[in-house]
């Protein structure tokens, strides 16, 4: 699961065990409390692991947006954070055998990089 703030580039990568929608949602949920106050809208793909999209976006009171499937520009900032994460996890790479300890460790490289503004 990869979530970014357009506004700040901040990013939250977790690992996660398969596509539940449930837990999916309770992640989410856990991960944006932070700054609950500062998310406006959510934006994601059309996956099936986005089916309580309901649950996420009542918790925090916005709107929840899908992106329009073949149209990855209106998620131009998430794809380009997967681009990023994927130097470090190469498709070669089984995510069975990637650490919780290794998705922070390239979690904590991507939000303290020099940003363009």
């Amino acid at each position: 699961m990869t979530i970014n703030n357009k506004v700040s580039g901040h990013v939250i990568i977790e690992k996660l065990y398969g596509k539940d929608a449930k837990k999916l949602a309770r992640k989410v949920v856990q991960r944006l409390s932070p700054v609950k106050k500062r998310t406006h809208t959510i934006t994601s793909d059309n996956g099936k692991e986005f089916a309580e999209h309901k649950l996420i976006s009542s918790e925090f009171k916005v709107n929840f947006y899908f992106a329009r499937p073949y149209h990855f520009w209106e998620k131009g900032a998430n794809e380009n954070t997967n681009e990023l994460i994927r130097q470090y996890f190469t498709k070669k790479n089984s995510f069975d055998n990637i650490t919780n300890q290794d998705v922070k460790w390239v979690q904590d490289i991507l939000n303290n990089r020099l940003k363009k503004f």
